[in-house]
Parts: structure tokens; C-alpha cells; sequence
């Protein structure tokens, strides 16, 4: 994990895939969204980002846990041609808690790391109780032999806890029983900065990497970065910082300055 990215303070970008076969918003052009993907990663690929994180995002509304045959099948076919079109650490995460799918894509097209809404713990979402799978997710990778790593978000946006055992718990829950890889502390939405208590709380008590999921922007990534070992961007590289525009190379080039502006 130490060796997965170049840069000590990376910044992973999220490509948000169009909406796939079988969702309701899917188009019926699977070019398209292939086409689409592509030219995002090239923007990427060129402004200077450290990783990327593929998510079938706009496939509203999410499964709360296993998702389709055709989900999956489509999330394999493009992240493969993520993969072999960079060498930069690629990530999946299926929306809304599928972790073992997105491992057994992860494994298959030699992608790096998972992203896990909810690991362990059991909260309440739009789409309702949502249940921590790691005792699955872990004995599966187990079973494949995958090198994937696991990130995990505690007390992840859009969400709130079945349980409310407070951020310090969870996450020493996270580290110690779900054995994860790197935890992921977001604000309350997409887009939504993150508490800066939050934050404080989160690294006190990991003890692997903490990433940012949410909110960052070139005003707020130099006071979190002390606090932060990486950065999970969306909203911010698109146009007018809006989650579903299409992203925006000067957006991305920007927050890039400001980050290698700071000797993190």
C-alpha cells in the first residue's frame, strides 16, 4: 500500500461513468459511454492526477448491496481499458455497497484497490439499511489470491448509522476487525466539505492511511492535507464543481497547482 501511489499526498479522480444497460437513465449506446470514460481518463492522464476510481455513478437509483449481471459485465469491460490505457493505480466502486463485485472486477482486470461504502457497520440510506459485507469481501479475496486493497468509508456520506457509536470506534473497527487498507472520512453529500473535527478524529484513530472523499477544493486542500494521506475528487473537477457536468481539464490543472504549491 505504502509503494501503490507516486506522489506521499496523492489525488485520485473519479470517472463517473454514464449510465449503464439496465439502469433507468441508460442511453442504449455502450460506445458512448465507453467513449466518454476514455476521454476523461485522457484529461487525467495529462493534468498531473495520481490514480482513478471508476464508479457507476449515475445509475440512480443503487442497488443497495449485489448489483446485475450487466452491471458488472459493463464496469469489467471498461475499467479493463482504463487499466491497460495507464499506469497510474485505477480503483472500482459499485454504487451502492457491492464490494465483492467491484473486488472480483478489481481482480480480473488487474485494477489496485475497492472503494466500500459500508464494510462493517449497518446504516440507513435512500436506498435503506444498507449491511457491512467485510466478512464476505475479505474471505473472497482470500479465496482469489487478489493483491486488491481495501478502502473503506465510516460513517459514509448520504448516510447515517444504524448504530451510532461514534467516528473513533468505527474506525478503530475499521482498522482492527475489517481489516481495511485505508479508511475514507467524507462530509454529509457528495460535494459536501468535510468536518475538520471529523477529520482530526478519524486520523487519531487509524492506523492505516485516511483518505478525503468528498469536498475538496484548491481553498481547502492545503489546511486538510496535514491531516490527510490523500484525496478522492469528484465534484470539484467538473463544471462549476457540479457532480453529474462533464469534467473540466482547468479545474483539474488548478487544484493540482495548488496541491504541488505545498511541500506535502
Amino acid at each position: 500500500m505504502k509503494n501503490l501511489f507516486k506522489h506521499n499526498k496523492p489525488i485520485i479522480a473519479c470517472i463517473h461513468l454514464m449510465a449503464l444497460p439496465g439502469s433507468p437513465l441508460y442511453a442504449g449506446n455502450m460506445t458512448a459511454i465507453y467513449d466518454k470514460a476514455l476521454e476523461e481518463l485522457d484529461i487525467f492522464k495529462h493534468s498531473g492526477v495520481d490514480g482513478i476510481i471508476i464508479e457507476n455513478f449515475r445509475d440512480k437509483p443503487f442497488y443497495p448491496d449485489k448489483v446485475p449481471a450487466e452491471t458488472i459485465a459493463a464496469m469489467a469491460g471498461i475499467g479493463r481499458e482504463i487499466v491497460k490505457q495507464t499506469n497510474m493505480p485505477v480503483g472500482i466502486n459499485i454504487l451502492r455497497n457491492d464490494a465483492e463485485g467491484a473486488l472480483a472486477i478489481a481482480t480480473a482486470i488487474e485494477a489496485h484497490f475497492i472503494r466500500v461504502t459500508s464494510h462493517l457497520a449497518t446504516v440507513v440510506s435512500e436506498q435503506g439499511l444498507i449491511y457491512g459485507t467485510s466478512y464476505k469481501t475479505l474471505r473472497l479475496r482470500k479465496a482469489l489470491d487478489s493483491q486488491v486493497f481495501i478502502f473503506a468509508d465510516v460513517d459514509v456520506k448520504h448516510t447515517v448509522p444504524l448504530a451510532p457509536l461514534g467516528l473513533d470506534i468505527n474506525t478503530q473497527a475499521l482498522c482492527q476487525h475489517g481489516l481495511v487498507d485505508a479508511v475514507i472520512v467524507s462530509g454529509k453529500a457528495t460535494g459536501i466539505e468535510v468536518n475538520y473535527k471529523d477529520l482530526e478524529i478519524v486520523k487519531q484513530n487509524s492506523s492505516v492511511p485516511v483518505f478525503i472523499g468528498s469536498g475538496v477544493t484548491p481553498d481547502n486542500i492545503n489546511k486538510i492535507s496535514d491531516l490527510a494521506d490523500g484525496f478522492i475528487i469528484g465534484s470539484y473537477f467538473k463544471q462549476q464543481g457540479k457532480a453529474n457536468n462533464a469534467v473540466e481539464a482547468s479545474r483539474v490543472i488548478n487544484l493540482i497547482t495548488v496541491r504541488n504549491s505545498k511541500v506535502i
